[in-house]
């Protein structure tokens, strides 16, 4: 099992919107709205790294409204 964080800036005002939308994502397991230089921070699980970047690049960064992300991976 790989576990990772996200910490996501959007764009102003779409935090709860993008909140809604990453909590659809089977893959992320929690989801927080913060305040600070990073607007999301996401939890995510996957059985295999080779999966995080598939989630990422394909679930994650193509949602609207995105500035930037930062992933940190878990490691046991």
């Amino acid at each position: 099992m790989e576990k990772a964080y996200m910490l996501i800036s959007c764009e102003i005002g779409e935090e709860q919107s993008l909140y809604s939308q990453l909590k659809e994502i089977p893959e992320i397991k929690n989801c927080l709205i913060t305040y600070g230089s990073y607007d999301i921070v996401a939890e995510f699980v996957t059985d295999s790294p080779s999966q995080i970047n598939e989630i990422i690049t394909s679930k994650i960064r193509k949602l609207e409204k995105i500035r930037s992300t930062i992933t940190l991976r878990v490691t046991n």
